[in-house]
This record gives C-alpha cells, sequence and structure tokens, in this order.
C-alpha cells in the first residue's frame, strides 16, 4: 500500500526481498535483437532474459541497504538508504533505461511462457512508474499512518538483526546515519508542503504524538526509563555471549548516537511537523492537491490494475453494501434478534452482555494472540483439502508496537525472509479492544495469516525459476484480493460454525466493499470525513473508534483501500468461471494453484492465466 518511491518500491510492493550476494562487475549491455536473428532457442532465450533481470536486480541491491537487510542479507549492514531527490531521479532514469534496452534485447516471440509473462510484467511496472512519475511528491512522505519518523524505529527493531558484535557496531553507524536519512525525508515534506500537498490538520496531530513517543525515555529524557530505541538495542547486546565491558561499551555508543543523532533529527521533524499543522488545512480529500482528480485517478489505476472510474467503484460499493446487507438480515433471523439490520449492528457494536470483546487489559490482548495463533495453526492443519502447495515459512502473531499503535491501522502483514532468518508476522492493533471484536478475528486470522497474506506471499517467494522481481513484487488488487477471497475460504470448508462468526466474515466483507464507497467519497465526490464516518457507522457494525480509524487512513492514503474488494471481486468470478465450465472435473486446489504459482499479476493478466488454465483442463 503506497507512493512509488523508486522503481524497487514498485517491484517490491510492501516488502521483505532476496537475500543475494553483492554485485561485481560492470553492467553487461543485452544485445541488440537483431543479433539473435534467426534461428533462436527457445530456452536459452529466456535463460538470458532471466539473468538479465537477475543483473538489474542485483543493481537494485547495491542501491538499497536496507532492502538487503529485509532479505536478511548483511551486506551494507551499516548503512541506510540514499533517500534524497536526486537518488530517486537517478532510480527513475535507470528504470527508464532499462525497459528501453529489454525491449531493443530481447523479442518476446524468443521466448517461453514464464519469461514472456516476466517480460510483460516489467513493461507494465515500468510503464506504470512512468505514467505515475508526475504524481511522484504527492503520496504524503510524513502523516499519522506511516512515515520515516515510525518506519526508521520499527525496521531496526524488526530487521536488523544483532547476532554479533560486528552486527551491533552496524546497527550504531545506522543510528548515526538517521539525522542524514530523516533530514532527506523532511526535505522532501518541506517541499511538499509549499507546493500545497500536505495532510489535513488533525493527521499533524497523532504524527507529533507518534514522533514525541519515540524520542520518551533514556536517553532522550530523565524519565528513568529506556527509551523504545535503546531497549531494542540492549536487550539484542545483552544476548551476545561478549564480555560484560563489551556490552556496556556497544550500549555507550548507542546512547552517544541516540543522542547526537537521532535526537536532534526528531526534533527538527517534529518543529517542522508544528510548523506546517499552523498553516495546513481541514480538507481531507485528494480532490484539494495540485491536479488531485489526475492524481487520484492514477492511484486508483495502480491499486486495482483496472481502469476503473471513481464513479464505477463508487456504484460497485454501493451494490455490494446492500447484497451483503441482505446476507446479513438471513443471519439476523438465524440468531433470532428481534430487531432490524441496524439494531443488529448497535447490539453487536455496544455489545451489552460482553459476549464480542475481550477485557481491555493485557489479559484480554494476551488471550487475543493466543487464540488468533491457534485458529492460524488450525488452518494449517487443514490446508490439504484446498491447496496441493503449502508455504514453509513459519508465521507469528504479535502485537503493534505500543509506541505507534494509536496512529496504526487494524492489522497487518509483515513478509517472512527468504533465509528463514525471520518467520512471516501478522501484527495485531489491540490498543483498544474494543475496536477488536472477538467476532470478527476468525475472518481477519485467515486474512493476515492463513489461508491470506502469508500463504500467498510465502509460496511467491518460494517460488523456483522466475526472476526475483516477480518473487518478492505485488500488485494491490491481487494481493488484497487474495486476503479477503481467504476469508471466504473456511467458509467453503465449514469453519464458520457459530452464525456470530460467520456473521464477522460477512462484517470483513461488508468493511471492504463501504471502502469502496467512503475512498471515492472522499477523494472524488468531495465528502467530508465526518460524513465518511457516519457512513461506516450506518451500514457496518464496526465500533465507532474503529470507524474513525480508518476513514482518518483512507484520507491520507488515496485509492489503497479500493483494491481488496475489487481484487476479491475477480478472483471470486474467476472461481465461478471455472466450476460453471469444468463442472465434476473442477479442483478447488488445482485452481488455487493455477491463482498462486505464478505469483502476484495485474487482474486482467491473471484472468487470461485462468482462462487458459480452464481450456487446459477441459482438454486434459
Amino acid at each position: 500500500m503506497m507512493a512509488a518511491r523508486t522503481i524497487r518500491s514498485i517491484l517490491l510492493g510492501a516488502t521483505a526481498l532476496l537475500a543475494v550476494p553483492a554485485c561485481s562487475g560492470e553492467k553487461k549491455a543485452a544485445p541488440d535483437a537483431a543479433e539473435i536473428a534467426g534461428a533462436v532457442d527457445i530456452a536459452a532465450e529466456s535463460a538470458r532474459l532471466n539473468e538479465w533481470f537477475s543483473a538489474r536486480w542485483l543493481e537494485e541491491l547495491e542501491r538499497s541497504p536496507e532492502m538487503r537487510t529485509f532479505l536478511g542479507d548483511k551486506t551494507d549492514y551499516d548503512k541506510l538508504d540514499d533517500v534524497s531527490d536526486e537518488a530517486r531521479e537517478k532510480d527513475h532514469q535507470a528504470m527508464i533505461a532499462n525497459l528501453a534496452e529489454m525491449r531493443a534485447g530481447f523479442d518476446p516471440a524468443n521466448l517461453d511462457a514464464s519469461a514472456k509473462l516476466s517480460y510483460r510484467l516489467f513493461e507494465y511496472l515500468a510503464e506504470q512508474q512512468i505514467a505515475d512519475w508526475p504524481y511522484r511528491d504527492h503520496w504524503y512522505v510524513f502523516s499519522h499512518f506511516r512515515g520515516p519518523h515510525s518506519s526508521i524505529p520499527v525496521f531496526l527493531a524488526n530487521q536488523h538483526r544483532i547476532d554479533d558484535e560486528a552486527d551491533a557496531r552496524a546497527y550504531i553507524a545506522r543510528l548515526d546515519a538517521v539525522k542524514r536519512q530523516m533530514g532527506q525525508y523532511q526535505q522532501r515534506a518541506e517541499a511538499q508542503f509549499a507546493a500545497g500537498v500536505y495532510p489535513p490538520k488533525w493527521s499533524y496531530e497523532r504524527m507529533i504524538v507518534t514522533a514525541r513517543n519515540i524520542v520518551k525515555g533514556a536517553p532522550f529524557d530523565d524519565s528513568g526509563e529506556p527509551s523504545g530505541m535503546l531497549a531494542d538495542f540492549s536487550s539484542k547486546v545483552d544476548a551476545l555471549d561478549i564480555s560484560a565491558e563489551a556490552k556496556t561499551a556497544l550500549v555507550d555508543d548507542a546512547t552517544r548516537a541516540l543522542t547526537t543523532s537521532v535526537k536532534p533529527a526528531y526534533d527538527s521533524v517534529i518543529d517542522m511537523m508544528e510548523r506546517q499543522m499552523a498553516g495546513a488545512g481541514d480538507d481531507d480529500g485528494a480532490w484539494k492537491l495540485p491536479d488531485g482528480a489526475a492524481y487520484y485517478n492514477a492511484n486508483l489505476r495502480r491499486m486495482t490494475t483496472t481502469d476503473m472510474s471513481a464513479s464505477a467503484i463508487h456504484d460497485l460499493g454501493l451494490s455490494e453494501v446492500a447484497r451483503i446487507h441482505d446476507e446479513m438480515r438471513a443471519i439476523i433471523d438465524t440468531v433470532g434478534f428481534d430487531g432490524d439490520l441496524n439494531a443488529f449492528f448497535a447490539y453487536m457494536r455496544d455489545d451489552p452482555d460482553k459476549r464480542f470483546t475481550y477485557p481491555n487489559d493485557d489479559d484480554g490482548r494476551a488471550r487475543y494472540l493466543t487464540e488468533a495463533t491457534a485458529i492460524i495453526d488450525d488452518m494449517r492443519s487443514r490446508l490439504d483439502e484446498q491447496f496441493l502447495t503449502k508455504p514453509k515459512a513459519a508465521i507469528e502473531v504479535r502485537r503493534v508496537e505500543e509506541f505507534r499503535e494509536k496512529a496504526a491501522g487494524k492489522a497487518y502483514y509483515q513478509r517472512p525472509a527468504p533465509d528463514g532468518s525471520r518467520p512471516g508476522i501478522y501484527y495485531a492493533n489491540l490498543n483498544n479492544m474494543n475496536d477488536m471484536p472477538v467476532y470478527q478475528m476468525a475472518a481477519l486470522a485467515y486474512h493476515e495469516g492463513i489461508p491470506g497474506h502469508h500463504m500467498q506471499l510465502a509460496i511467491m517467494q518460494e517460488l523456483e525459476n522466475i526472476p526475483e522481481f516477480r518473487r518478492f513484487g505485488g500488485f494491490t488488487a491481487y494481493t488484497e484480493g487474495w486476503g479477503l477471497y481467504s476469508e471466504y475460504i473456511p467458509k467453503a470448508m465449514g469453519l464458520y460454525e457459530d452464525p456470530y462468526s460467520d456473521f464477522g466474515r460477512l462484517a470483513m466483507e461488508l468493511w471492504r466493499a463501504a471502502r469502496l464507497v467512503v475512498d471515492t467519497g472522499l477523494h472524488d465526490k468531495r465528502w467530508t470525513r465526518e460524513e465518511a464516518v457516519q457512513y461506516l457507522l450506518t451500514n457496518t457494525p464496526n465500533p465507532e473508534g474503529d470507524c474513525r480509524n480508518a476513514i482518518d487512513r483512507y484520507v491520507v492514503m488515496p485509492g489503497q483501500a479500493t483494491a481488496y474488494k475489487i481484487g476479491m471481486l475477480k478472483i471470486m468470478e474467476l472461481r465461478e468461471r471455472a466450476g460453471a465450465a469444468l463442472g465434476e472435473k473442477f479442483d478447488v486446489r488445482r485452481f488455487h494453484d493455477a491463482v498462486l504459482d505464478q505469483g502476484a499479476l495485474p487482474l486482467a493478466i491473471l484472468e487470461e492465466k485462468i482462462d487458459a488454465w480452464i481450456a487446459a483442463e477441459k482438454a486434459g
């Protein structure tokens, strides 16, 4: 879910990458297509293209130490990325040159099916970045929902392992680099503000709180408690098998770096946020930005991989909300509730019998994490019923870090490291347990864990004989569409035995349908933030805090929320098409393999692939 910063941002999507050795030597230019005219060895040409993709990937890694860390590769472990405008421009020009080189050096007619698809996807992604380049500075550098002020400490805590003293020294070097990198982000944010691109005033209030939370505690103040960053470093160093003196020296050096680099970087950013907040307005939608309508339409194309207009997406949302409401009314009849749909929503939201929420304390949070883990474990044990291919990577359920949970979303997933050094992680936001109703727990665990994001993304990373940019890339409509579709899979397996749990599944689908309405309402139809909140409160059972937090997320991430339902509807459409065409020959396990076995795809290309699979199944 994110604006393109460089070609790697598009190719990687949300995030974890492949461990590879450092690249050496000069870049080898691809031969001109004329040089390979005549009799062509399809296998050799396909291998040559894959080698070319690997070389370009290595060049990307050389420019991004953080990418290497995501992969579990410790090359340049002591560095942070260059995020300056100059670096972004260089990356963009490199992408343009690579696209031209690929087109000049390879003929798709001379490639096998897999390589031909890789050619097409690389071209698609590059053309998309070229089209979106005019809006590269429209996506907010800082917002309450995400930004470097929160991502830097999260990166160091979750990605930077300390296995020995050298790793600790590399961590300290990265702390020293925070001032430089944060300054680059701040420079971009200052330029955005000067150009009239900034989030609404209320978003600044929350991002300032998050930034201040990060520089709270030792060595930033005299409170006596260590800050989150110092505590993370100290706990990692404490686990090393080195002398007490060496540990003390490392912690002292980290303390220095936190004081001389991190603290001034955050002080400067907080000062900028306070200055900008004073001049920010209250308008919420992307329409307020320069060329805001064009920017929003570009976001919709990128997020949905379709050409659907904002109006068409809005109308689709209204239709889906009405359909799901009808299915919910059937459940109301089943449980014998005395009242209409809105009364049932109010009952589920208020939870007068305390049936649907756990206590808002540490015991309630621990219970939630334990039971979400059990749901995922149970589904993993039954995967053979629905899948032929299963992920190898492990998955854990964790709480969103406390320093940022008030600004973070409901839940998210982080990909595993391909080398097994880090599991996939489903993060649940347990700041307010009233916003995490138990009746939605199963559907949320299926979405973020198994058979959802962990299933799809881990399998994609584990694919063989396809280029790295495909194994570690992504298309939001496909990835989030699969996540939402995966909430339906257990329904087909009979796992939502309790009608309230099935209501929770429908509530989650309704939530994504309502997103189509409120996202386009905010950014195309100029709804106010409060109008969007009231739409959710009227049309979904979600708690008020959940509704308000969600709308605040959609405000600062225009278009991203539309991908989920559009992607899910396409996968459901293809499943129904395959079932109708194949009849008794339809095997859902083979269908799921056909959806997953080439990694993430734009929806139109996924449709082509499944249509070809249906024809092959008929013939076979």
